[in-house]
């Protein structure tokens, strides 16, 4: 045996572990948790959650269908509300990729069928955005200087939001 080679293969035992844990998939706990919802009934429309800087409201209720039992519908809030935030298709979200973080999963129990749920995950990729203050510590922002900005494509991007649905448990007849 080499002198040394005992010592070598100990470090690595304990850093085994680690290097496993940094290639694993993305964290599955949402940045906000929350109990399961209320069961709802087959037919009662219901919101799950809000996005406010989406102008969005997630809308879903039970069908009662084999095929499709839950359906989701993404509502607009306000004609008048002006989005702080982009909501992207689902499709385009590649969880822990691109900055996208789980920020919310939301369980909606079914009433008429116990063993089934509709699970709804709400992704977010945050954005940093610099804020310069003036000579009085206040962020302003100027319309001719968002004009300009805006014409030489300088737009500093959004934040995302993207929305996901499963139905889990076996489906009631």
């Amino acid at each position: 045996m080499k002198k040394g080679y005992g010592m070598l293969s100990l470090p690595w035992l304990v850093l085994l572990p680690l290097v496993a844990q940094a290639q694993a998939p993305v964290a599955s706990q949402p940045e906000i948790q929350r109990p399961p919802g209320t069961a709802q009934a087959v037919g009662a429309v219901h919101t799950v959650r809000q996005i406010p800087e989406a102008c969005t409201r997630i809308e879903g209720r039970f069908t009662g269908q084999a095929d499709a039992p839950y359906d989701m519908q993404l509502v607009r809030t306000d004609a008048r509300c002006q989005p702080r935030a982009a909501l992207l298709d689902a499709a385009q979200v590649t969880p822990g990729e691109g900055g996208w973080r789980l920020n919310d999963r939301i369980r909606i129990p079914a009433a008429a069928c116990p063993g089934q749920q509709a699970v709804v995950e709400v992704w977010r990729r945050p954005v940093e955005q610099p804020l310069t203050r003036d000579g009085q510590g206040q962020v302003r922002v100027y319309l001719g200087e968002a004009r300009q900005q805006a014409e030489a494509g300088r737009l500093a991007s959004l934040p995302a939001f993207a929305v996901n649905m499963t139905v889990e448990g076996k489906p009631c007849r």
